[in-house]
């Protein structure tokens, strides 16, 4: 089996998609499937969109209309759309149809998190299009309690948060808050509070300690040197931070937005910003418990990427299934036109969609 993950390869720190792609091609590699990021072999058996719009997106190494063509063209080849954005990360007005276009022209979708397919569905996504629902997983080999020294109760309990992308719904009004609650002496002295990650222009921390972004073991060794993880990320669609918190040994406080629920509960406590106090309290007094619960957490990557596995072999074996009806297409135009119509059709969608961002 041959699948081609339409990504490119970036190192260094890119965000919790880039480590999904590269964690994704090292399981099947090891698994004796052939990983390609292009479309440039005949035998491709399985497309997977992670990153499907390249006029958009630097990691993305073709798009969801390429893909499509190279079905046109080799019609038993099942084309998976991970959907894993939203325009309510962001703010912003494009994303979610986007989305939805990457899917007609896909055979299976797969949700990144359950809050994510009635978003789309409302907004037109094919309800009745066959999905899975597979949920992130961190590195473990990384991300991990080894050497790790739980709160001894006497210092401060040092509070942690990373984001590589610098964006403001990431959380930076509740991590503000934080900031600014440790003016006062009475909580200065039994919290601290630090952000790794790029901080938006125009938002600036006076207590807080604010680290350049990591990746790899920097991260993993740095998170391990604090003892509860927060995100106030809103809209998140399922994001790795936290799951990397929680499998660093860190027992996580989490406002109930996106999929943070999903991920988080029962390994921590929910907050609102209206009782965020209360919460942080309350984590300070009962931390060893949730350090004795979050041991049984389990988002990892040798789970979830052993689930796209077992999915790619049932599509694989399936395939006639998803065999395109439109084959017809290839019948009628020959495939110097299907190349042709596929650069009118890529460019002209760019250019709309990048009219669309000036507005």
């Amino acid at each position: 089996m041959k699948v081609s993950i339409n990504s490119s390869f970036i190192t260094g720190p890119y965000g919790g998609g880039m480590q999904i792609a590269f964690g994704l091609k090292d399981f099947l590699t090891k698994n004796e499937v052939k990983v390609v990021n292009n479309l440039q072999d005949d035998d491709v058996d399985i497309i997977i969109h992670l990153n499907p719009f390249p006029f958009l997106m630097k990691a993305s190494s073709f798009s969801f209309f390429d893909a499509f063509r190279y079905k046109l063209l080799h019609p038993k080849v099942v084309i998976i759309n991970q959907i894993n954005e939203c325009d309510e990360r962001k703010g912003t007005h494009y994303m979610n149809r986007l989305l939805i276009k990457a899917s007609r022209y896909s055979d299976f979708n797969v949700f990144i998190a359950d809050w994510l397919k009635p978003l789309l569905e409302n907004q037109g996504l094919n309800k009745y299009q066959p999905y899975e629902i597979i949920l992130n997983g961190a590195d473990a080999t990384l991300f991990n309690t080894f050497g790790k020294q739980n709160w001894d109760g006497r210092e401060r309990l040092k509070i942690v948060t990373h984001h590589w992308g610098g964006n403001f719904f990431k959380g930076h009004d509740i991590y503000k808050k934080i900031d600014n609650l440790l003016e006062g002496d009475d909580f200065a002295n039994r919290f601290s509070f630090t952000f790794i990650g790029n901080v938006p222009s125009g938002v600036g921390y006076k207590h807080a300690t604010i680290m350049k972004p990591l990746a790899g073991i920097e991260l993993a060794e740095e998170l391990k040197k604090h003892h509860v993880y927060i995100t106030a990320s809103r809209n998140e669609p399922a994001g790795l931070h936290h799951i990397e918190g929680i499998l660093s040994g860190l027992p996580v406080l989490y406002i109930n937005s996106g999929a943070l629920p999903q991920y988080c509960f029962g390994y921590g406590l929910e907050f609102n910003e209206q009782n965020l106090v209360d919460k942080l309290d309350e984590m300070y007094k009962n931390y060893n418990e949730w350090v004795e619960k979050i041991r049984r957490y389990d988002r990892t990557f040798d789970k979830m990427n052993r689930e796209y596995l077992n999915l790619f072999i049932r599509l694989y074996n399936d395939n006639e299934k998803y065999e395109d009806k439109r084959i017809l297409t290839k019948r009628v135009f020959s495939a110097a036109f299907i190349k042709l119509y596929g650069m009118i059709f890529s460019f002209s969608f760019r250019l709309r969609s990048r009219l669309k961002l000036l507005r």
